[in-house]
């Protein structure tokens, strides 16, 4: 991407946010921010070719990153695991003020034709904190741990919105549940292992489910989400 068109993209993005609003993440509102910014209808175009759907993705790749630099920054050597996901979804929560923009997003990724775009977000969010927290896991443990974090930070979100109190103090309380009912399954899959009934039933699922690698794994395609081979599991 070229220097003039992330600063088109970037002062686009300014100048939509008080219109979302009004207009939500629209057409309308990057006409308007164009308008404002001074920026052509053609460059807004260009920069932003699906008009709300890119500005409100783009919108929630900047609180992605505002995530980031705040856990690079916070010294959590003393925390439990736990509480490093539980601040790194608060970060990315707090990444935000402005909850208007959050809720239009979130009316915007619950339509059909975006449902995919939304999805793709939450777990590029979910991606990136286990990344920032160090995970190496390159099975299916890869998998579980997105999936497992996209259901806790998908539903904080939502709480977030309704959350009108001093601190979102019951936001906070709402997510150290959510966490903690993680913490139980995960203790839940230990005590399997360790019972020699249950793990000897559970023995040929996990053979299989031995044989999925994460997308980083070596000799993996960049397209591709991971996969799978009968080698893997002989």
């Amino acid at each position: 991407m070229s220097e003039q068109l992330l600063k088109t993209k970037e002062a686009l993005l300014e100048a939509a946010l008080p219109h979302v609003v009004f207009d939500g993440w629209s057409t309308a509102t990057l006409a308007e921010a164009a308008l404002d910014a001074g920026i052509s209808p053609e460059d807004a175009q260009a920069a932003y070719p699906r008009g709300g759907v890119d500005l409100a993705i783009a919108f929630h790749k900047v609180g992605d990153a505002m995530m980031l630099e705040r856990l690079a920054a916070a010294d959590m050597s003393n925390l439990r695991f736990r509480d490093k996901i539980a601040a790194a979804v608060r970060y990315r929560i707090e990444a935000v003020t402005d909850k208007d923009a959050v809720r239009k997003g979130s009316a915007l990724f619950a339509l059909p034709q975006n449902a995919a775009d939304g999805s793709k977000l939450v777990w590029g969010t979910c991606d990136a904190i286990w990344n920032a927290l160090g995970d190496t896991s390159d099975d299916v443990n890869w998998y579980t741990k997105r999936a497992t974090l996209s259901g806790v930070y998908a539903s904080t979100v939502l709480y977030w919105l309704g959350d009108n109190g001093e601190g979102n103090a019951a936001t906070w309380e709402f997510l150290d549940r959510r966490i903690d009912n993680v913490m139980q399954i995960e203790k839940f899959k230990a005590s399997v292992r360790k019972n020699p009934i249950l793990s000897k039933l559970m023995a040929g699922p996990a053979k299989v489910l031995s044989g999925i690698r994460a997308p980083h794994s070596a000799g993996n395609r960049d397209d591709l989400p991971g996969h799978w081979s009968p080698k893997d599991v002989t």
